[in-house]
């Protein structure tokens, strides 16, 4: 493996995984105050689990106030809000429950409660100007790490694509990562999420490295990552093991343990590091299409695994990818094709469309989705091999495609 000696790391300070870990949220939240904002997926508020831990909330003195009006994609307004609502309460801390969208939602509230908007003026790194309202964060799927990471994406009716707010201050106080509050979740959302969780492990273990200047600002992204080289190969092996089992069988324990750390740990490692290509596309393929993020993340993985292996570094990271994901050949460049063919072949068994062109996409929209990918400059930026249009437009059309084809190059 190529060897990484420099990194940072931004986390919760207290993460919390395991299956009942749940139990922790009355003492955690007391040590904030007694008046907690809870942002829950509208969904999992119906629940008995829910309906537990808003008891023991309460019977330890907190006043709950409950909001479930989380709009899929972010709309900014529908933030706004939320936001409003939070800010007359006041609250202590603010206790997200649900999927990505809820801990973003969550993140963004935070921000709007304790600074003065609107949220456009914090779109981009490194503007948030100081600590937010405390969050702790409980994801019920296990996909996007939100719980873990610096960042939240939201809709802004003004832009073309999603836009992001980035900032160390996001990252939240604490986690609970509970694999029973995702037991049953339906295999539509499993794949989509899980999927996307292994994106973010391989994108985040092949970015590019980025001298760090120390005497500066960094950024929230800050390329190759020493510790995410720790952790980015055995969450990945753990996903292309159990998310299969997890589509098929929604309450199989052991495979909802083994997503949700992975998840986590999918997090940890893009959190400092940033992800690259397959979510540069995504964005635009996503405004066109109306596609689930991990679907499209998941579908362009192994094509963008294809193109980047004309980097030497790379292409020994891919090979280690590819020997988690199960390969045993001897060559490092086999065992770079079967990183390829492994994650494409783990997105045709949990229900993934083939191709671009199964996502509704037309052929005359790629070279608009490639210069639309390149205005994700801080995405593009990690990728390990400089990436224009015309490299975009190739991963594109053999995505469109479905054509994994042998490259001229190798």
């Amino acid at each position: 493996m190529i060897q990484t000696t420099a990194g940072t790391l931004r986390l919760p300070p207290r993460i919390h995984v395991g299956e009942g870990a749940r139990a922790q949220l009355p003492r955690l939240l007391a040590e904030f105050g007694s008046r907690v904002f809870a942002i829950v997926d509208p969904f999992v508020a119906t629940t008995p689990a829910f309906a537990g831990i808003r008891r023991a909330l309460e019977e330890g003195g907190a006043a709950v106030t409950l909001v479930t009006e989380v709009q899929p994609e972010l709309p900014v307004a529908s933030l706004d809000a939320l936001a409003a609502r939070a800010r007359e309460a006041a609250p202590d801390v603010i206790l997200a429950i649900g999927g990505g969208s809820v801990l973003d939602a969550a993140k963004v509230v935070a921000l709007l409660a304790a600074y003065e908007g609107p949220l456009s003026r914090y779109y981009g790194e490194n503007l948030v100007p100081g600590p937010v309202t405390p969050v702790v964060a409980v994801p019920t799927t296990a996909g996007t790490g939100s719980e873990a990471t610096p960042v939240a994406v939201v809709t802004d009716p003004d832009r073309e694509l999603k836009v992001g707010v980035s900032s160390p201050h996001l990252v939240p106080a604490a986690a609970i990562v509970d694999a029973e509050l995702t037991l049953g979740a339906p295999a539509g959302v499993t794949a989509a999420s899980g999927i996307d969780a292994l994106v973010h492990l391989a994108e985040s273990y092949t970015a590019a490295p980025v001298e760090p200047v120390w005497d500066a600002v960094l950024p929230v992204f800050t390329g190759r990552n020493v510790f995410s080289d720790v952790t980015a190969l055995d969450a990945a092996a753990r996903i292309g093991r159990w998310l299969p089992v997890a589509v098929v069988e929604p309450d199989h324990r052991e495979a909802r343990r083994h997503l949700a750390y992975a998840s986590l740990v999918g997090g940890m490692s893009f959190g400092p590091t940033g992800t690259h290509l397959s979510h540069a596309l995504q964005y635009p393929i996503g405004a066109l299409t109306h596609t689930a993020h991990g679907v499209g993340t998941g579908l362009l993985l192994p094509y963008v695994l294809d193109a980047i292996r004309v980097d030497e570094e790379a292409a020994a990271r891919i090979a280690e990818l590819g020997a988690a994901l199960g390969s045993t050949a001897a060559s490092e460049s086999a065992r770079v094709d079967d990183a390829v063919t492994i994650t494409a072949e783990l997105g045709r068994r949990i229900g993934l469309p083939p191709s671009l062109a199964a996502l509704g996409l037309d052929a005359a929209e790629l070279p608009r989705v490639a210069e639309l990918g390149l205005a994700s400059r801080r995405l593009v930026a990690m990728s390990p091999v400089p990436a224009d249009a015309a490299f975009l437009l190739e991963i594109l059309t053999r995505a469109h495609e479905g054509a994994l084809a042998e490259r001229s190059t190798r």
